[in-house]
């Protein structure tokens, strides 16, 4: 039978139980996981195994305790991410507060578990984390590359990230320079909009509680 993937237990111990087969498939360049293949006894067993294991109070007392622990390895990281982001702004004194708010919106967005995005990865320094967690941030947020029809040529879209890429780092060298930098600046726009954001969705959110 197709054991899918989402139970990351079971799925180990039907690997180890004996033979088996990965189910994949190729969409492009990504191959996603589809499952494994096993006897359906095997999986039915250890299936029920499992649920006999995960019923019981002592269980219970570790799957509490296992996430207090990643709770506060989240806090720790999220604390220690958003100090390298800061340190990689290095704005004026003068822009300390937008610093601040920007790096705040960067971290939110960039350490949360499952984000997908470059700060979970340990491949790079968490300096370089930080560089790109700002400079996909302001991608997104502040020019107009969601919106762009980029042509499919091997290589296009590699070359606008770095055109944006480079606009960001002038933007943000006005910043650590201490220039005056008017409202119509697109970063300003960019967090004043995040800001009413979530105003706003901690207004609705009152009002569906109350």
């Amino acid at each position: 039978m197709l054991l899918p993937p989402g139970d990351a237990a079971l799925t180990r111990r039907v690997k180890t139980a004996g033979d088996h087969w990965i189910v994949q498939e190729k969409k492009g360049r990504k191959v996603f996981s589809r499952g494994i293949w096993a006897p359906a006894a095997t999986v039915e067993r250890i299936r029920a195994e499992l649920e006999a294991e995960r019923s019981t109070e002592g269980y219970a007392k570790k799957k509490e305790a296992d996430a207090r622990r990643r709770e506060k390895v989240q806090t720790e990281y999220a604390e220690y991410f958003l100090a390298a982001v800061l340190e990689f702004l290095a704005f004026h004194p003068s822009h300390a507060d937008l610093a601040h708010r920007l790096a705040h919106a960067v971290a939110d967005h960039a350490t949360p578990v499952g984000s997908g995005t470059v700060a979970r990865t340990k491949r790079i320094p968490v300096e370089q984390r930080a560089e790109a967690a700002v400079i996909a941030w302001m991608r997104h947020e502040t020019t107009a590359y969601e919106s762009m029809k980029i042509p499919r040529a091997k290589g296009k879209r590699r070359e606008v990230r770095r055109m944006f890429a480079q606009r960001s780092q002038e933007l943000l060298g006005r910043y650590r320079r201490g220039e005056a930098v008017g409202e119509e600046c697109p970063l300003r726009g960019a967090l004043v909009k995040l800001c009413t954001e979530m105003t706003s969705r901690t207004i609705r959110s009152g009002l569906e509680t109350a």
